[in-house]
């Protein structure tokens, strides 16, 4: 499993039940991907530019597609470039290929058979190796889960990390994150004033 699996299956194995927004979740998983695709011959940065590599495939369908999005003409794409591109409803994706893939189940509800909760994860090898990877605070995914706001990830730094592709990447991550997270009080803003002014006498 790789490193955006592990986020994913961090974020929805909260104990706490913390709400991951979506669009964040996106940003942090295409994060995710890149990482795994740089510790891969698949790509490499150049400053914060992506470099892709050979083609190749893996075990991993969504990494393979991930892989094969790769911008292959100079001067190449940005890391937040790619954040904004790859991530769009990725959260969507991975959620759907989880259930897909059975590493988690929507219960039902014998008295009302049109009523299904949010997916649960099951017990899998996929689940135990994200949990230690967890428990053990390794950097990249503390700085991812601290990214979307997972309890427990608000050590890790992208300069905890030492490897400066991987810091890279981690830092965009989260001005992204925060770009968004402004975007979105921009908006509030001004949907308040726009109420206001109806509301005014």
């Amino acid at each position: 499993m790789s490193t955006a699996w592990d986020l994913l299956i961090v974020t929805k194995d909260d104990a706490a039940g913390t709400p991951v927004d979506a669009d964040d979740l996106s940003l942090a998983l295409a994060g995710a991907e890149l990482l795994d695709l740089v510790d891969s011959p698949a790509a490499a940065l150049d400053g914060d530019r992506i470099v892709p590599g050979p083609p190749v495939t893996t075990s991993d369908s969504l990494l393979d597609q991930a892989a094969a999005a790769l911008v292959r003409q100079e001067p190449y794409e940005t890391v937040d470039q790619w954040l904004w591109r790859r991530g769009e409803k990725l959260s969507s994706a991975y959620t759907e290929a989880l259930e897909t893939q059975g590493y988690a189940v929507r219960p039902h509800h014998r008295w009302l058979p049109g009523r299904s909760d949010r997916a649960v994860l099951v017990d899998s090898p996929a689940r135990e190796r994200a949990a230690e990877r967890w428990a053990s605070g390794e950097p990249v995914l503390s700085v991812l889960a601290a990214a979307v706001g997972v309890p427990g990830g608000e050590a890790g730094r992208p300069d905890s990390v030492a490897d400066e592709d991987g810091a890279t990447v981690l830092a965009a991550v989260g001005n992204a994150v925060t770009e968004l997270e402004a975007e979105r009080q921009r908006r509030r803003i001004e949907n308040d004033a726009f109420d206001n002014i109806w509301r005014a006498p």
